[in-house]
């Protein structure tokens, strides 16, 4: 794949996950001409999807792809059996996230009937500020990501904590606790709550992801769900620990 290619396909981000002819041409720096074949091959090929009212976006070739990096296999198939066993004791939707940038990548998803409909997928890119999972992944992250995420957070609902002296208290909070949660930041109707999934390191155990649950607003025991996630997330990350090829 060509470098004016590969320019192309980093043109989207979290903040631009869908974009027109135009935008991707500004944005790559590639001239228009250029770029309207390069879109072509790339849908042609997966990498792209071009969507009912004419923008693209990532297409599902490039997350297939990416669930083939060794970290977020091993991440997938080592919880895979520890989410199912969240969901089966709570009944509610199950998430495993990691940090990616600036944004919450969420890796696997667990979900039935009785749950609560979300925003999130797997593969979907969420605020680190507006989610549990995500400010988990924050109260772990190097300093300056912290300080970019909290520089201008966006607002998701009315609800969305946007204040930087507030998210810095909650997230000394959840350090302290050993959890977050947030209620309607991200969706309206919706709490959830996440705890950390640490792991053996270069250097010893570290943050690798974060594990939560997002269960309806009018539920009143969500903190109830904490040991739950606290047993399945050690178990997580003990197998991953024994894992030879976790880096």
């Amino acid at each position: 794949m060509t470098s004016r290619a590969l320019r192309v396909l980093d043109a989207f981000d979290s903040s631009a996950p869908r974009l027109t002819l135009s935008e991707i041409a500004t944005h790559s720096g590639t001239p228009l001409s250029t770029t309207h074949r390069l879109l072509g091959e790339l849908t042609e090929w997966g990498a792209l999807r071009r969507r009912s009212d004419g923008r693209y976006e990532i297409g599902r070739k490039l997350w297939d792809l990416g669930l083939l990096a060794s970290v977020q296999l091993e991440l997938r198939q080592v919880a895979a059996p520890f989410l199912l066993d969240v969901h089966t004791a709570t009944r509610d939707t199950v998430h495993l996230a990691v940090r990616e940038g600036r944004s919450a990548l969420y890796v696997e998803r667990i979900s039935g009937r009785e749950s609560v409909p979300v925003v999130s997928q797997v593969g979907s890119r969420l605020p680190l500020h507006a989610t549990a999972v995500g400010k988990v992944l924050l109260t772990a992250a190097p300093d300056d990501v912290v300080e970019a995420a909290l520089r201008a957070p966006t607002r998701e609902t009315r609800h969305t904590i946007v204040d930087p002296r507030r998210l810095r208290r909650e997230l000394a909070e959840a350090r302290r606790r050993g959890y977050a949660r947030t209620a309607e930041e991200m969706s309206l109707g919706t709490l959830s709550v996440a705890v950390p999934v640490r792991a053996e390191r270069h250097g010893g155990p570290a943050v690798v992801a974060a594990l939560g649950v997002v269960v309806p607003s009018h539920r009143r025991d969500l903190l109830r769900r904490v040991p739950v996630l606290e047993v399945a997330a050690r178990g997580i990350g003990r197998e991953l620990s024994r894992a030879q090829h976790f880096h």
